[in-house]
């Protein structure tokens, strides 16, 4: 159905809708009480008028949707949250929402396609596979979008839609992974301070900053992050249709927009109406975008500024008694 039937049809939906809503209120509150007409009951009639026109917009927008792609975003620094607990650095998006953004719009009727809006330096490793596998399962075309930066685990997001579009000067790659750990050992031992070692298992404290790094436990956390690079690895060739090699040839470097086109890591450069473009040449239609958001209402919004405001002060303090070893894809 094209744009203008989808039209027409909400119209002839609001009208009967505002029709039944007047003749049923016209009924209730005019015609049925004795004395004729009075100023209460036109009010009341109009009221149910709005009743009736609001439940026709819902039936409206599900038979004559306006729309038939859906936009996610990916923005900011990958994490696991979403929305139901306290995310450790405000900046972070919540993965698990944008997952249930997918699936809804994969479950929405009127959705035939997928646009997903990147802007993130990467993030989380598991966090970042899940929206992967959201855009992968998606029933329908999908085209990524990057508007400044698509790094890490943002590429490993991109990678599993069918066309990736670019700016020319986007910044685009980082296909890497990244471990860091805190050795304060030295400083530990010029202030007096002695690390007492309580451990069931060899490795389980591997990476504490309190205590020089021995070489198992450097192969050991080294072989965590080969891991789970090879996997970054197999999981980026296989959508975008690479080599393995081609893709650990990239070095883990960001490219701009240009030289990521020329080693394939993007298929077009434009804006997003190269990514509109796309679609509906795999459609064969004209597309009609609707982004799909998390809602956030006033009590999330203030959550996050005192999250944001705790996080300034106290960010340090959880690497200061944890063992400081993280792994990323940033």
């Amino acid at each position: 159905m094209d744009t203008l039937s989808k039209r027409v049809g909400r119209l002839v939906v609001l009208a009967v809708g505002v029709v039944v809503g007047v003749a049923v209120g016209w009924s209730l509150f005019v015609r049925v009480p004795a004395g004729g007409p009075t100023i209460l009951g036109v009010l009341l009639v109009l009221g149910t008028a709005a009743g009736f026109l609001r439940l026709a917009g819902n039936a409206a927008d599900t038979a004559f949707a306006a729309y038939d792609t859906a936009e996610v975003s990916v923005e900011g620094p990958i994490a696991r949250d979403g929305g139901e607990s306290l995310p450790t650095d405000p900046r972070q998006i919540p993965a698990d929402a944008v997952v249930d953004q997918i699936e809804r719009a994969d479950e929405d009727g009127n959705t035939e396609a997928l646009a997903v809006r990147l802007n993130t330096p990467g993030g989380e490793v598991v966090p970042s596979d899940d929206v992967r596998r959201a855009v992968r399962d998606f029933d329908g075309p999908t085209v990524a979008y990057v508007t400044d930066v698509c790094a890490s685990g943002g590429y490993w997001i991109a990678s599993a839609c069918d066309h990736v579009v670019a700016r020319e000067n986007s910044l685009v790659g980082s296909i890497g992974v990244r471990g860091s750990t805190l050795n304060a050992a030295a400083l530990a031992e010029d202030l007096g301070v002695d690390y007492e070692r309580f451990v069931a298992g060899e490795y389980k404290d591997a990476g504490n900053p309190l205590r020089e790094m021995r070489e198992d436990d450097r192969r050991y956390l080294q072989g965590l992050v080969d891991d789970v690079y090879e996997s970054f690895v197999e999981r980026v060739a296989e959508g975008r249709n690479l080599s393995p090699e081609q893709i650990r040839d990239t070095e883990a470097r960001v490219y701009v927009g240009r030289d990521a086109r020329e080693r394939d890591l993007v298929d077009d450069l434009g804006t997003r109406d190269a990514a509109e473009a796309y679609l509906e040449g795999e459609l064969g239609h004209d597309v009609e975008v609707r982004e799909f958001e998390p809602p956030r209402g006033v009590f999330v919004r203030m959550r996050r500024t005192a999250v944001g405001a705790a996080y300034a002060l106290g960010a340090g303090l959880a690497d200061a008694v944890g063992d400081g070893t993280t792994v990323d894809l940033r």
